[in-house]
């Protein structure tokens, strides 16, 4: 289980979806300037705003799924990096300590 391959597919479906809105959102822009309801700057400047709304919510969407992703894994019982880390220094620690012991007992 790849934490960070899952959180990496979480993100790119948020990126996808940004992408799929702000396409719609020009379709949408241009149909309201073809229909003469908005003129180009109007549409431009409503589609700027959209877009850059849309982005920081992204960086929000980013980080919530991250802790939410961290909460689960952790939830789940699956060791961090760091606690996996620190086991296989432990585990090194007393391989050494046994072959030492070895050592002196066939002495």
């Amino acid at each position: 289980m790849d934490s960070n391959n899952w959180l990496q597919q979480l993100m790119m479906v948020g990126i996808g979806t940004t992408s799929l809105v702000a396409e719609k959102l020009k379709q949408v822009g241009d149909d309201l300037v073809k229909d003469g309801k908005l003129n180009p700057e109007q549409a431009k400047a409503v589609m700027d705003d959209v877009v850059q709304q849309l982005k920081s919510e992204q960086g929000n969407w980013d980080a919530q799924m991250q802790r939410q992703m961290r909460n689960m894994m952790q939830d789940l019982g699956v060791a961090r990096q760091s606690e996996v880390d620190e086991l296989r220094g432990r585990i090194d620690r007393l391989e050494r300590q046994v072959r030492d012991l070895e050592n002196k007992l066939w002495r």
